[in-house]
């Protein structure tokens, strides 16, 4: 039997349209679900990992802000036994599993930006079942590999004890990186229903679908809180273009090697840079109204992107600034690690604030595409023809 739910719409400030309507599969004990959140997007600190709590006063105070400003479609196939329950604080999924008189909790938690390092989260997981912190590289021998969205994902098995009780406990959890996004999937319960049910949460994962609804290219951003970070795009893979866009593109001379990638929600265009062997690196060209959020902050959550400390305002009066389209563009060029792979990566972004927008140019991957690319972006950037509508 087939299903169909209609999702609600939230308020302005909350941002965050998430659609969940049931459907079948073919198969009675598989149904597809989209859901929505009535979760209100919190303003707090970008910088750590999430923590799946109920009401902000229990949030770390270095968790990274939600990206709560993409309205995003996620469809999964809901396992046999599995049932939805009221979503909590950062949640855009939240089921429950039962067997044998004990339960089990599934969360999904998008965050924008910085959401801290993979082995940060894993071993604030393993602290949450009484196992010790482990150094990074024995972690990375403990990922098994999963797919997300056709994306790779780790996945992580953790068994120990519940706090206070002392009784056996298990995590399953799951980090999926995006474009400026980390998807946490988690499943936390009674050890033994928790590794009775990890084939049903691995079918979870590769059953996960997102797909982007049309959004404005530019964002209102008085609909954030003051503190909010300039939204980046979301998951990689995500299909659908701003519905305004394609109008609001300038006309580049684009370097012959660049090649056009999908398009997440606001970004206005994407690149994707190919380098030899593995090396890749990507573009992102992205426009907000106003000062974006600030430049420092968008500066700092670049920083966060490769594991780099908050620079202050000192700091970025000693970025170089350079002519474009008769204004100052803000030139940052960082180097650190990718969270994903744990290999050296290199930033170079360009903020122009130009005609009551912000535009925002990142190039970013491995630094030996990255730096012979720099000349590139900045001749990219300079070659812009803005719409007559930008000054």
């Amino acid at each position: 039997m087939k299903h169909f739910a209609q999702s609600k719409a939230l308020p302005p400030v909350a941002a965050a349209l998430l659609l969940f309507a049931i459907a079948g599969c073919g198969r009675d004990d598989v149904k597809v679900y989209h859901v929505a959140t009535n979760d209100a997007a919190v303003a707090v600190p970008a910088g750590a990992a999430p923590e799946a709590m109920a009401m902000p006063g229990n949030l770390p105070g270095d968790m990274a802000v939600p990206d709560s400003g993409n309205p995003v479609k996620l469809k999964y196939a809901l396992p046999e036994g599995w049932k939805e329950k009221a979503l909590t604080q950062m949640r855009v999924a939240s089921l429950e599993v039962s067997g044998d008189g004990k339960t089990a909790d599934v969360s999904v938690i998008p965050l924008g930006g910085a959401a801290g390092t993979d082995p940060a989260n894993v071993n604030r997981w393993r602290g949450q079942v009484g196992l010790p912190s482990l150094p990074d590289a024995q972690l990375q021998t403990l990922a098994e590999k999963v797919q997300i969205t056709g994306q790779p994902a780790d996945l992580y098995d953790l068994a120990g004890t519940a706090p206070g009780s002392g009784d056996p406990e298990r995590i399953l959890g799951a980090i999926l990186h995006g474009d400026d996004t980390v998807w946490f999937y988690k499943m936390t319960g009674d050890a033994a229903l928790v590794e009775k049910q990890k084939p049903a949460f691995i079918a979870f994962l590769k059953s996960v679908e997102f797909e982007k609804l049309a959004a404005p290219s530019t964002m209102d951003l008085s609909q954030l809180p003051p503190s909010h970070p300039a939204l980046p795009g979301m998951a990689a893979g995500s299909p659908a273009e701003p519905a305004a866009a394609a109008a609001d593109k300038p006309a580049w001379t684009v370097p012959a090697d660049w090649k056009e990638g999908q398009l997440a929600q606001f970004l206005v265009a994407r690149f994707v840079i190919q380098g030899s062997g593995e090396a890749t690196a990507a573009v992102n060209v992205s426009q907000l109204s106003g000062d974006g959020g600030g430049l420092l902050p968008n500066v700092n959550r670049w920083r966060a992107q490769l594991g780099l400390p908050p620079g202050s305002d000192a700091d970025l009066a000693r970025l170089p600034l350079l002519d474009v389209s008769g204004a100052k563009a803000t030139l940052v060029d960082i180097a650190g690690t990718d969270p994903r792979s744990g290999q050296p990566a290199q930033l170079v972004g360009l903020v122009l604030p130009l005609g009551g927008q912000t535009w925002f140019y990142k190039l970013m991957g491995d630094p030996a595409v990255v730096a012979p690319q720099k000349a590139a972006l900045i001749k990219f950037v300079q070659s812009a023809k803005y719409p007559a509508d930008a000054h």
